[in-house]
């Protein structure tokens, strides 16, 4: 994954693979349950049946929750000592769980700090302070949930990736999505304007076929277009050396003695390049190439459907942002891009109950690039060819 840019580099923790059905400990029998009088605390002049309902607030299982809660408890205990407790109106004083539902909640509802802290009876600068010290933690800790694929999982992805359309050899999905924000109280504003004039921080993602993210950068300014922000992505950068993206495959059937490297793909946003597959521009297509464009935005509805539903399942990245920190903004998009592959990962059933269309930038008009590699263009053409062969095959 490319470094967040603007972010302060921290020193990580090695951590261990995710253990299969891992559960955060259950409490003994009789202890009384935190989500009992947390509850009470959120429905306090709020009331509504969705405040007594854990999966309605926080939009996770509560299998998540305790396990976030046990990826950070190591880093949150060693964190406080020597500083003041945290307490809630009543001076009662605010446990792991308490500080990580807290953050949860400014990230889910995106309600203002104040907002949260006059529920709570708490300053909004303690409700800013927990949700920084959660989001450093979940950067230390829970980074094993976004990386690039070993070749095992590679294996995997590309195999669902061609049951899904047809597509030989593909990676993943690129894509670019703005984040709104309020920049007139920061110099030099108008960098952050973009082409449909808001100011806006640009997040490019690459999610593979389950919606999981694997490369995220952002920090860029909404006045840059998505060819400029690639080239200037660590992702590029790696892809360009010939260290990523690097696996070949000798196509089946019909189409034996053509190899195709492997890419990822994207809109017509991008350049066309030996490892990123975007569409055919020109009128008056082929059959061939108006299937192979078919197939290619069908599969590039992962990386819709992802962005949408990281907007609308952190509504913290949803909206205008007012004040933000433009340093600090790259690591709320990175806590919620990590937050969500968690979901994935634990295979939380409320993943997949967030309603969101695939439309992640409303208002914004397609970019186009003209670039186009030679070598690029003729393994273009060889994957367009396989795909037209398999007709009926493939799903329609």
């Amino acid at each position: 994954m490319a470094p967040l840019r603007g972010a302060k580099r921290r020193k990580r923790h090695p951590e261990k693979a995710l253990p299969a059905g891992v559960t955060a400990p259950i409490p003994p029998p009789g202890a009384t349950d935190w989500w009992d009088a947390f509850s009470r605390r959120l429905a306090a002049g709020h009331y509504s049946k969705d405040s007594q309902n854990f999966e309605s607030v926080f939009k996770m299982s509560r299998k998540t929750f305790d396990y976030i809660c046990s990826l950070i408890s190591r880093d949150f205990s060693r964190k406080t000592q020597g500083f003041r407790n945290f307490r809630f109106g009543d001076k009662s004083i605010l446990g792991l769980e308490d500080q990580v539902a807290v953050a949860l909640l400014r990230l889910t509802t995106g309600e203002p700090l104040l907002s949260i802290g006059n529920r709570f009876g708490m300053n909004h600068s303690a409700i800013s302070n927990i949700t920084w010290k959660f989001i450093e933690s979940l950067e230390d800790h829970a980074i094993i949930h976004l990386k690039w694929p070993d070749p095992e999982e590679m294996a995997t992805i590309k195999a669902k990736f061609e049951k899904l359309q047809g597509l030989p050899n593909c990676c993943g999905a690129i894509d670019t999505t703005h984040i709104l924000m309020c920049s007139s109280a920061q110099p030099n504003s108008n960098v952050w304007l973009d082409g449909e004039n808001r100011n806006s921080m640009v997040l490019q993602a690459i999610v593979d076929a389950d919606m999981r993210f694997r490369d995220v950068v952002s920090g860029w300014p909404g006045s840059l277009d998505d060819s400029c922000i690639l080239r200037t992505s660590g992702f590029y950068k790696v892809c360009e050396k010939g260290t990523r993206l690097e696996g070949q495959m000798d196509l089946p059937g019909e189409a034996a003695g053509s190899v195709v490297r492997e890419y990822i793909i994207g809109d017509t946003s991008y350049p066309l390049l030996p490892w990123l597959m975007t569409p055919y521009q020109e009128r008056d297509l082929s059959p061939a190439k108006a299937e192979f464009n078919r197939r290619h935005k069908a599969s590039r509805m992962v990386v819709h459907g992802a962005m949408a539903r990281l907007k609308e399942r952190w509504q913290v990245l949803k909206g205008e942002l007012w004040r933000p920190d433009k340093h600090r903004l790259p690591r709320i998009i990175y806590a919620c891009c990590l937050l969500t592959n968690i979901m994935i990962d634990l295979k939380d059933s409320e993943k997949d109950r967030t309603v969101a269309g695939h439309n992640h930038d409303v208002g914004y008009t397609q970019q186009f690039s003209d670039v186009a590699d030679d070598g690029a263009v003729t393994q273009r053409d060889m994957i367009c060819n396989y795909v037209s062969k398999l007709g009926s095959k493939l799903p329609l």
